[in-house]
């Protein structure tokens, strides 16, 4: 099914030990959500500097921004070259899909602004609705008008790049999903995630005195209650990434 097609996943984290040991690191996490027999899956540590180099881009066929703990609208060293890296994947048309902090930095390289979320955390399994223009994009899948997605942010999409669209939305966060043109799609979303990488991440972030103890205990409490929609992102995020859509 793969048809030897490469793709490489831009890796804006560090690796907890919790998903190293259990997972192989965020990296072996996509993987196991978007590979497909016969295809060539590789890993940049874009965070700690290790870029493809110019003459590697053309050989790859779509690229993943992962989910990171800095800021999208942050100057580091890395995030600058990031952005110039995306720009040059968008003019190569080069399929590139971004998962949260991989969501914001392509609005961002695109035109778009980022910032922190007007409504604070969202951490848990969101309902997020596709809009009506996604009912065409999407009508191969069959699935649900409205997904559940494990959401792990404070930052979001706060104005959209020129002539992107949003095509998704939630009670918290306008901007849950865009896409630009048929190459470039954000989703602020982890579809990627598992309740146990949720439950390890609401750990370290109260240990890290971002969350109130007391809110960690509501989100533990409520995680039972709603699972999320995983084999449907699984088919929306893998026939987006191999132009099946």
């Amino acid at each position: 099914m793969g048809d030897g097609k490469r793709f490489a996943v831009l890796l804006c984290a560090e690796d907890s030990d919790y998903v190293k040991k259990r997972y192989g690191g965020y990296y072996g996490v996509f993987v196991e959500m978007l590979a497909e027999e016969g295809e060539a899956w590789e890993v940049f540590k874009v965070a700690n500097g290790e870029f493809p180099d110019d003459d590697e881009i053309a050989n790859f066929d779509g690229f993943v921004i992962t989910g990171s703990c800095n800021d999208a609208h942050g100057n580091d060293v890395w995030i600058c070259k990031l952005i110039a890296l995306l720009k040059k994947l968008d003019s190569l048309n080069k399929k590139v899909l971004g998962i949260c902090f991989g969501h914001q930095i392509l609005s961002r390289a695109l035109g778009g602004k980022t910032g922190r979320a007007i409504s604070g955390w969202d951490i848990g399994v969101t309902a997020i609705h596709l809009s009506s223009s996604t009912s065409t994009l999407f009508s191969s899948l069959n699935i649900p008008t409205t997904l559940s997605v494990i959401e792990c942010h404070q930052d979001e999409v706060r104005e959209l790049p020129p002539e992107a669209e949003v095509i998704a939305w939630s009670d918290k966060t306008g901007v849950e999903m865009f896409r630009y043109g048929d190459h470039m799609m954000g989703i602020q979303g982890h579809p990627e995630y598992t309740k146990d990488i949720l439950l390890h991440l609401i750990d370290r972030l109260m240990q890290l005195s971002f969350i109130e103890d007391s809110y960690a205990d509501e989100l533990k409490a409520n995680l039972g209650k709603v699972e999320p929609d995983k084999n449907a992102w699984k088919k929306l995020c893998t026939s987006f990434l191999k132009g099946r859509l």
